[in-house]
């Protein structure tokens, strides 16, 4: 069995089986049993155990916001949050379900067309495989659960180790709303159980969200096979010389150190016009030390503890080596067990650690800059690309960025960590391959088929 721990705490939460790869076999080999019924299930039956399944989340929203906040550290204030965005994505994947179709096609357009009737429709891929983070328990499981239920695919989730219990109820909840046997089976395990799931000839499509390294080794095993990947970013955000500076630095501290930092789209560069630099950072510092750490199941808590010490020391880390390079820590820096103090940085450059890679951290750098065009280049200068927030009042400038800025998304006047579930969410470079929310998620788990009807017969 294995131990799930409260990483402020250090108690023991629950104990879960740790699966071995030959239970995934067997789990896969369920899915596959049961792809035929799920395939079957008509747009109005799909649509209904997602939107029961929206009201039992919503129902229990309180017993899942504790079970998440216990087992990942997040305060509760973003633990019932998530559970809140969860209950939308499971309804706007319902909605999806019902308006799933394909569309005619006129051959006549085609010079040997004549007399022919076409279109296509949405069919599901197949069983898929999904593997999900530590930081958002629930909502990046619902990314993945909801939007195969809606296209008709069973799924196998491996969620991470260190917070399976969310996935775990989410999985009851979804059996008592309707849902088929084994169409939706969670594993739960380490390394071996990722690589026996996601290598199995048997999956269809793999979705996984998480670090570039371990996309690039399930890129090895997929072959041919379809797949979707949300990965890291060092989310940026620019504040143009025409904004009002004081007005962003309430959504950039939200953005910045909301769950200790560990969200993928986390601020972590904020570029700052020279005029008003001063004003920003000191205004930006003031709050970051206004913010309380404590236990992140007392509603005041702004910052809890990270997902594990290494985390932690790794963090602590990279702030104590762009110190040593000439970095200048303004704000935080310091690190008891778990917990690290939101931190800010000045005189950073390009190559630190803090600057070039994902932190994953609650750790923030504040760079001035003169020309709007260099802002954007430094934005760009960067493996990643999934979100980033320019604040500007100049509409030449918020288009300028928009066309520029090789990302996945761009927030005018709203930090990068800015999503609602229904928009597209994914990234270019090294941010990942694919884009979520529960309308394009669809997409890739369906696969298109053709008709052909000869009308002169």
């Amino acid at each position: 069995m294995m131990q799930i721990i409260n990483p402020f705490t250090d108690d023991v939460i629950d104990t879960v089986p740790d699966c071995t790869p030959d239970d995934v076999r067997d789990v896969i080999g369920k899915a596959v049993a049961v792809k035929s019924k799920m395939a079957n299930l008509t747009a109005f039956r799909r649509g209904q155990i997602l939107n029961l399944a929206a009201a039992m989340i919503e129902t229990h929203a309180d017993d899942i916001a504790q079970t998440l906040a216990m087992e990942s550290g997040k305060p509760m204030r973003y633990a019932k949050g998530e559970v809140s965005r969860a209950v939308e994505t499971f309804a706007f994947a319902s909605d999806e379900a019902r308006r799933l179709h394909g569309e005619t096609v006129p051959l006549d357009a085609a010079k040997s067309g004549a007399g022919k009737i076409g279109y296509y429709i949405r069919e599901p891929v197949g069983v898929v495989a999904a593997i999900t983070p530590f930081n958002f328990p629930l909502n990046l499981v619902a990314h993945k659960v909801a939007p195969a239920i809606a296209a008709g695919c069973p799924i196998v989730l491996k969620p991470a180790p260190a917070t399976p219990l969310t996935a775990l109820k989410l999985m009851a909840i979804l059996q008592e709303a309707g849902l088929p046997d084994d169409a939706f089976q969670v594993v739960v395990g380490g390394a071996d159980v990722g690589h026996a799931l996601v290598s199995d000839p048997r999956i269809s499509m793999i979705s996984f969200t998480g670090s570039p390294p371990v996309a690039r080794q399930i890129s090895k095993v997929a072959g041919l096979r379809r797949v979707a990947f949300e990965l890291g970013g060092n989310a940026a955000t620019i504040i143009d010389e025409y904004t009002d500076p004081l007005a962003a630095v309430n959504s950039t501290i939200i953005g910045s150190f909301a769950y200790s930092g560990q969200v993928c789209i986390s601020v972590q560069r904020i570029y700052i016009h020279q005029t008003h630099f001063e004003a920003f950072k000191d205004a930006f510092v003031e709050k970051a030390n206004k913010l309380k750490l404590g236990d992140p199941l007392l509603e005041s808590t702004d910052i809890g503890p990270m997902i594990s010490e290494a985390a932690a020391a790794r963090v602590e880390s990279w702030v104590d080596e762009a110190a040593e390079q000439g970095a200048d820590v303004i704000a935080g820096g310091k690190r008891q067990g778990k917990m690290v103090q939101p931190t800010v940085l000045i005189n950073t450059y390009p190559a630190m650690k803090v600057m070039a890679e994902e932190v994953f951290g609650p750790v923030v750098c504040l760079i001035p800059f003169t020309r709007f065009e260099d802002a954007l280049e430094q934005v760009n200068d960067s493996p990643y690309g999934l979100q980033a927030g320019v604040f500007t009042d100049n509409l030449h400038r918020a288009m300028q960025a928009v066309r520029v800025l090789n990302v996945g998304g761009v927030m005018i006047n709203d930090v990068p960590t800015f999503r609602v579930d229904h928009m597209p969410y994914g990234g270019n470079k090294d941010s990942g391959v694919g884009r979520e929310g529960p309308r394009f998620a669809i997409e890739d788990m369906t696969t298109l088929k053709m008709v052909v009807i000869n009308a002169k017969t």
